[in-house]
């Protein structure tokens, strides 16, 4: 599969030492950056769990009985694991820099054999984010359509993800991308009475 590069022109580059790099003021939005999209490896980690982080606040904001606050999703070994593995491919968004603008977490899944389910391959979206400071300038959308070209070319039948109610930013985004609800799931609060 070949890389794919989006032109982000004239927009800043946080850095992990809080500086920026080729700035002319904001990010606006639409404006187009240069990305390169990739496999993510052990170098990309730190990028990596500074978006995880992003993404677990908005969670945590959103349904703090569900979601703990400041922690991290993965160990550093649990990490390299999921980045080494072919069957969990995850692909980033870098700057000219290497610094991660964006990533996704993918799971291959098969019900091969199964009593009620047809013999599909399935690319499952595990975690989509892009950073804080980028958003609006397409690396989201770029990312997912490496993913849906990734799909393709691994044989995969359709791709799918879950998305939080407490997240209708993430949900508005991906019905943009043509995403449709295939399944709900609900839940009931159960409190006791003291």
């Amino acid at each position: 599969m070949q890389r794919s590069i989006l032109r982000l022109q004239n927009a800043k580059f946080p850095h992990a030492n809080g500086g920026v790099k080729g700035c002319r003021g904001r990010v606006q939005k639409g404006m187009v950056i240069r990305m390169e999209i990739r496999r993510a490896d052990s170098r990309d980690m730190d990028g990596i769990n500074k978006l995880l982080l992003q993404v677990l606040m908005v969670h945590h904001n959103g349904r703090p009985d569900l979601f703990k606050s400041n922690t991290k999703k993965y160990t550093d070994e649990q990490l390299k694991a999921i980045l080494a593995d072919d069957c969990t491919p995850v692909f980033v968004g870098v700057d000219e820099d290497g610094q991660v603008l964006g990533y996704a977490f993918c799971i291959f899944q098969c019900h091969t054999d199964d009593n009620i389910l047809t013999d599909i391959k399935t690319l499952y979206i595990d975690d989509l984010c892009v950073d804080e400071a980028v958003r609006g300038q397409h690396v989201g959308k770029r990312l997912y359509e490496h993913v849906l070209e990734f799909a393709k070319e691994q044989g995969c039948y359709n791709v799918t993800l879950n998305v939080w109610e407490c997240n209708p930013g993430a949900r508005k985004f991906y019905e943009s991308m043509g995403l449709t609800p295939y399944k709900t799931g609900m839940e009931k609060i159960l409190t006791r009475d003291v």
